[in-house]
């Protein structure tokens, strides 16, 4: 059942890396073949983001063919110069979102800012203008481009593909500021692929965590509104 508050986009890009972490040991970056649901969260939160919301992530539509490409990178080492690594990018790539967003629990402080309109029609505008921040695939080097659309939509490459498995990935991070708990903790589950679509489950329903790091919840002061700012300054300063 679609949510009141769905939103739908295209992202697409010359290049992805939806890093796995167990690549990632020796220094070398291999990606996913599908985008995480951390990946498309960040990517949603570079459109439109405020802390009385978290962006939940219903699905995704693979567009075009998964194709990889290697390239040499001399990435930067914390100790000063270059290293030489190879990176192994998706090339080519689109995907179509849906998604939908819920009240951050762990900021009462924010209930007078639950104004489900608002932030539905400010995340629609800004999806239309391509985002607020710059969009990247995964990351940074990965530039990609948003545009509004229709779930659905437009043919796709595995649109009569059965069912593909992906094995156990990277679903996500559980952040102090969405759990209230002071550790920043790793998600993992096992995705399918049906016709093209991989419906993702929500972050409670993942069994499989591991504990990373300790992670303090820092406070934000919350600025009052003066009581002459009428709510269409505010969503006028919002917009810009």
């Amino acid at each position: 059942m679609q949510n009141a508050n769905t939103v739908a986009f295209t992202v697409y890009g010359r290049y992805a890396l939806f890093s796995d972490p167990l690549t990632r040991v020796g220094g070398e970056k291999s990606s996913y073949q599908i985008p995480t649901y951390q990946a498309l969260k960040g990517i949603l939160e570079s459109i439109y983001w405020k802390p009385t919301i978290v962006w939940v992530i219903d699905r995704v539509r693979v567009i075009k063919a998964i194709r990889t490409e290697s390239k040499n990178v001399k990435p930067l080492k914390y100790s000063g110069g270059n290293d030489l690594s190879i990176y192994t990018y998706l090339r080519d790539v689109a995907y179509q979102v849906e998604a939908h967003f819920v009240w951050n629990e762990n900021r009462p402080d924010l209930s007078h800012d639950r104004n489900e309109n608002k932030h539905y029609f400010m995340a629609r505008r800004m999806i239309e203008r391509g985002g607020r921040r710059d969009v990247f695939l995964g990351t940074r080097e990965c530039q990609a481009y948003v545009e509004p659309c229709t779930f659905g939509d437009g043919e796709g490459f595995y649109d009569q593909y059965d069912q593909l498995s992906f094995g156990l990935m990277f679903h996500g991070f559980d952040y102090p500021s969405e759990t209230g708990q002071e550790i920043l903790v790793s998600r993992f589950w096992t995705p399918h692929m049906k016709q093209g679509i991989v419906d993702f489950i929500t972050p409670d329903a993942c069994d499989i965590r591991k504990n990373v790091r300790p992670m303090t919840l820092e406070s934000i002061q919350a600025i009052p509104l003066e009581d002459d700012l009428s709510l269409a300054d505010v969503w006028q300063e919002e917009s810009r």
